[in-house]
């Protein structure tokens, strides 16, 4: 989308952190921008953020495992600032521990807000896109962590992995439609993720990992001495939706482990000759464009 300006957004988990960056990143640019968030302190304290400036600005509370209340969130957002063209399925939690100690309950609580929230998102508003007709992008947040992998992380690399694939086969299937998608992989931004224990449902308490304050105290130090600026991460997520890239990769330290797995997943590609019929076959598939 080249022309931003008046376009309207909507963001899951947009009440800090990567959210509240392409927010303002997005106001920034002429847009109107509703932030949705699971948690109304962190909307209150965002809302706070703009000095007052907020006329193009919208908060509503809202649950992305609540598909009720994410129909119930968009027709608030066309009521206050019309028909949505950008939308940003950000929100997201964090989980630490070997895939071998989780329960079925860690299970459904990373992949119900890490995969359902972005799933729910794009039941909710795509309908509308496609009817209004005016084109679109959706930006889904994943993470490094669905690029390649790092022990200990397997119950949330699973959901970000999904989330790129996902990504991918949706801007297939969105670009007659002139609607863009991308797919954000951030590595460490100054975000409080680590918080994300305190929005647990009590129907999903029971988890095999134990988390103690220590822990988090390491995580917190982590993300807010080492993490990018979100307000950085939100302009590369605008620069993309301008340029209609696929991926948007924030952190360069990444490149040789992205080359690395590339590399490995080529040499496992047998050195034979191929099935002239199956190659017709795959010529014949709809391309994505990288």
């Amino acid at each position: 989308m080249d022309t931003l300006k008046g376009k309207v957004a909507f963001i899951t988990g947009g009440a800090s952190g990567i959210g509240l960056g392409m927010a303002k990143a997005f106001l920034s640019a002429g847009m109107k921008v509703i932030i949705a968030d699971i948690r109304q302190d962190y909307l209150e304290d965002a809302l706070k953020s703009f000095d007052g400036d907020t006329a193009n600005i919208h908060a509503v509370q809202l649950d992305v495992t609540d598909r009720k209340a994410f129909e119930t969130a968009a027709q608030e957002a066309e009521r206050v600032f019309g028909r949505v063209h950008i939308l940003c399925n950000n929100a997201g939690i964090y989980l630490y521990g070997p895939m071998q100690k989780a329960t079925f309950d860690d299970w459904d609580w990373v992949l119900n807000v890490n995969l359902g929230g972005v799933i729910n998102g794009i039941q909710t508003f795509v309908p509308r896109m496609i009817a209004h007709g005016e084109g679109g992008h959706i930006v889904n947040t994943s993470s490094i962590s669905g690029i390649f992998v790092a022990g200990g992380t397997g119950v949330y690399t699973t959901s970000k992995f999904a989330v790129v694939g996902l990504s991918e086969a949706l801007r297939l299937d969105l670009e007659s439609e002139n609607i863009g998608v991308s797919v954000l992989c951030p590595g460490f931004v100054n975000s409080k993720i680590y918080d994300c224990g305190e929005t647990r449902p009590d129907q999903l308490a029971d988890s095999g990992y134990q988390v103690r304050p220590e822990i988090l105290d390491q995580l917190k130090d982590v993300h807010n001495e080492i993490g990018m600026d979100p307000l950085e991460v939100g302009e590369k997520v605008l620069s993309a939706i301008r340029q209609n890239k696929l991926y948007i990769i924030t952190h360069p330290e990444f490149a040789e482990e992205i080359r690395r797995r590339s590399e490995a997943l080529l040499a496992a590609v047998p050195d034979e000759t191929a099935d002239p019929r199956r190659v017709a076959m795959e010529d014949a598939r709809p391309k994505l464009k990288y």
